[in-house]
């Protein structure tokens, strides 16, 4: 079947959903080093995702995960990963796709990626903040990806320049 366009976007999207990958496979292999760690925001209701019921009912849309300290069974693989996490006192175990997440922050590193929607790829855009078990306040939507400081040297890349318009 002939190709109409490069779809330069989806590429650029899947080579940074890789830097994701690798980042949490590091992480699954060889714990956090130092103060590092993740802020992952995820649609709730895309194909694949695997929640608690009672979390998917506080969060029907998209909600962040932090791994920082107590997270278990980190497992990546090409297409998701999935780990443990504490939901009012009780462990749950997350399956979360790689073409669900819409952000990932490393606050230590300063860096930052925001996933957007690629017209035709069946998402809805909806955007809503949520917390992990409501112990720990929500991350305000932008710390997804963090502002570049006074110094500009935070990290933070968006595709919009690569978007069709």
């Amino acid at each position: 079947m002939p190709v109409d366009e490069l779809r330069y976007d989806k590429m650029v999207e899947e080579a940074l959903r890789g830097v994701v990958r690798d980042a949490l496979t590091l992480a699954a292999e060889q714990g956090l080093p130092g103060d590092h760690h993740f802020y992952v925001t995820f649609r709730t209701h895309q194909s694949g995702v695997v929640l608690p019921d009672h979390v998917k009912a506080r969060h029907p849309d998209e909600m962040t995960i932090v791994l920082q300290h107590q997270y278990w069974d980190l497992e990546v693989n090409h297409d998701q990963f999935s780990v443990t996490l504490s939901f009012s006192g009780k462990s749950e175990r997350l399956v979360i796709p790689f073409d669900a997440v819409t952000g990932f922050a490393d606050p230590s590193a300063k860096f930052g990626l925001q996933f957007q929607a690629i017209p035709g790829d069946g998402d809805d855009g909806d955007e809503e903040y949520g917390d992990d078990d409501g112990d720990e306040p929500a991350p305000p939507p932008d710390a997804a990806a963090p502002k570049p400081d006074a110094d500009g040297d935070g990290k933070v890349v968006t595709l919009d320049r690569f978007r069709k318009k």
